[in-house]
């Protein structure tokens, strides 16, 4: 089974695999070829951004981001388009999710949760001060950096003032998260909806669970509103008393982020991160782009060549292996998923895909396959369906690495799939021998 191979570049950009699909865009990794900076580029397809009628939303999303630049914030670095698609550029991230941090460990110590806590609050604060409400916090849209950095993203769903309007009208954010103002649909202050978001964060870093649970909307709703929640017995006081106030079901009475700020808890080893404010945020790029959709386009440019998989070249590789500990990518001790769900294999890349293909098959799952690349579908779980894609990479001959990542559903679910589906896989699974340094084989083979 051969593949055809192809090196895009777009415009200054190399780009490389996908690193993340979603139901309107991907986002593939790319690297500048001027500086070789590693960046992240989501794609949107022209297409889709009519179909839907989303040139509105998508435009909002990128303007905020350019207005929101923050040491914890995700950046974007600029807004590019051919003449299909739109390519957001944005900074590569590669800590993964605050959310899988917590599926591996549980609940996170004091001192660490506080610390992410407080890089949120700057963030969010920033954020208010520019006019921007987020309106979907929750530890999915958190990521982290090399440095264990918070930085928010997804503002899918921002809100932006509007002149002679106080109150925001759209109910929209993830259920869990949602503030209960939000839910009575009369109208809501966006910087206290984001507090509350805030607040269950906290509890959810702090706790490992949620405060607000319930396999049915009404249920759960009515704890929302009635703030029928309680805290474990291993929160400390400071803490359980600043969640109480941040978790108060009336948003005038909520406590506001400056009273977080002056909090006794939350001011231990505070340090607020400096940043240069930028007075004057461009958004001409951003217009031209969208203003004049069919027009002001990059070059594309494709080489094609035929081989098998996918070859995953040495810069992906060492941004991959986060500076050269390969223990995310080979070792499968205590934590059965990393920071990103993915095994290694010594076995042919049509050995690993037919294998992948039997096993979905047994499991009734619907199977899209082209060239290395699987899409699995039909996946139930409590919370609807879950679709994944499965991509086999050659990282040095006879070994190639498979990445595994979801495509739509929620994010807990996919771990549990994960985990179940790799089990029925271990016969191409490779455990490296005992003793075997991760680090020397990655010099090795990018040498």
């Amino acid at each position: 089974m051969k593949r055809v191979t192809v090196t895009r570049r777009l415009g200054k950009y190399e780009v490389g695999r996908t690193i993340g699909e979603g139901t309107f865009a991907k986002v593939k990794f790319a690297q500048n070829t001027e500086t070789g900076q590693s960046v992240a580029m989501k794609v949107i397809a022209k297409s889709t951004i009519l179909k839907h009628r989303m040139v509105d939303q998508i435009k909002r999303e990128i303007s905020i981001m350019k207005i929101v630049r923050h040491p914890n914030i995700v950046m974007l670095h600029e807004v590019l388009a051919s003449r299909t698609k739109i390519y957001i550029i944005l900074e590569f991230v590669t800590g993964g999710e605050l959310f899988d941090k917590i599926v591996h460990q549980g609940r996170l110590p004091e001192n660490e949760c506080r610390r992410y806590f407080q890089q949120l609050i700057d963030a969010v604060a920033h954020c208010h001060c520019r006019g921007v409400y987020h309106r979907d916090l929750k530890p999915e849209n958190l990521l982290l950096d090399a440095n264990g950095n918070l930085k928010v993203s997804d503002f899918g769903l921002s809100a932006l003032p509007k002149q002679g309007v106080d109150l925001l009208h759209t109910v929209c954010g993830t259920p869990n998260y949602v503030a209960p103002e939000v839910l009575r649909k009369q109208g809501y202050d966006g910087a206290a909806a984001d507090v509350w978001s805030c607040g269950v964060i906290l509890f959810v870093l702090m706790a490992g669970y949620l405060p607000f649970y319930e396999t049915d909307l009404p249920t759960l709703y009515q704890k929302i509103n009635s703030a029928d929640y309680s805290c474990p017995y291993w929160f400390s006081p400071g803490a359980k008393s600043l969640i109480d106030n941040i978790l108060d079901p009336n948003p005038k009475t909520r406590i506001q982020i400056e009273g977080i700020r002056k909090h006794p808890w939350f001011r231990q080893n505070y340090v607020p991160v400096r940043h240069k404010e930028e007075d004057d945020v461009n958004l001409d790029d951003v217009c031209a782009v969208f203003d004049n959709i069919e027009d002001q386009f990059v070059a594309e440019h494709s080489e094609k060549n035929e081989k098998g998989p996918l070859m995953m070249n040495a810069f992906e590789m060492i941004t991959l292996s986060q500076g050269l500990n390969l223990s995310a990518l080979f070792d499968r001790g205590q934590e059965f998923i990393k920071r990103q769900t993915r095994f290694v294999s010594q076995k042919p890349a049509k050995v690993i895909i037919s294998t992948i293909e039997a096993v979905a098959g047994a499991m009734c799952l619907k199977i899209h396959t082209r060239n290395y690349k699987t899409r699995l579908e039909g996946i139930s779980t409590s919370n609807g369906q879950l679709a994944v894609v499965i991509e086999v990479f050659e990282v040095a001959p006879s070994l190639f690495m498979v990445d595994v990542r979801k495509a739509s559903g929620e994010t807990l679910e996919y771990h549990k799939f994960y985990k179940s589906f790799c089990a029925k896989l271990e016969n191409i699974i490779w455990k490296p021998a005992d003793g075997l340094d991760s680090s020397n084989m990655l010099r090795t083979m990018i040498c």
